[in-house]
């Protein structure tokens, strides 16, 4: 029986897992799919307008998010559904997205010192 590549390698350290997570999300297609289930389940074909790519690429997508172990599916007739696997991905994200309002934030208020410092 071949291994089951959805689930991490658990003799591998933690720091390779958290690196083979981000690799999968790294992606602004990804993360958007990501972003958009974290609403709730979505068939394939009304993700792709919130997506905003071609659905040859959003299977691609979604079968690499699926591998990883980040989204699952069903099916519900010719309907493919999608769902993510854990709440913990939603925090996650919004983690990033409160890290990234955070620094731009900074960036923001380094400009404007720099914008009103003397003698540029």
């Amino acid at each position: 029986m071949s291994p089951d590549r959805s689930q991490p390698e658990l003799s591998q350290p933690i720091s390779v897992l958290k690196a083979e997570l981000f690799k999968a999300m790294g992606h602004p297609a990804r993360i958007r799919i990501l972003e958009v289930l974290s609403e709730g389940e979505h068939v394939v074909g009304e993700m792709q307008p919130l997506v905003g790519i071609e659905a040859s690429h959003l299977s691609q997508q979604l079968g690499i998010l699926r591998r990883a172990g980040l989204v699952t599916n069903r099916r519900d007739g010719a309907s493919v559904i999608y769902r993510l696997t854990d709440d913990n991905i939603v925090e996650l994200l919004r983690a990033a997205k409160r890290f990234l309002i955070g620094t731009l934030a900074t960036r923001e208020d380094l400009l404007a010192d720099l914008r009103s410092a003397d003698g540029g």
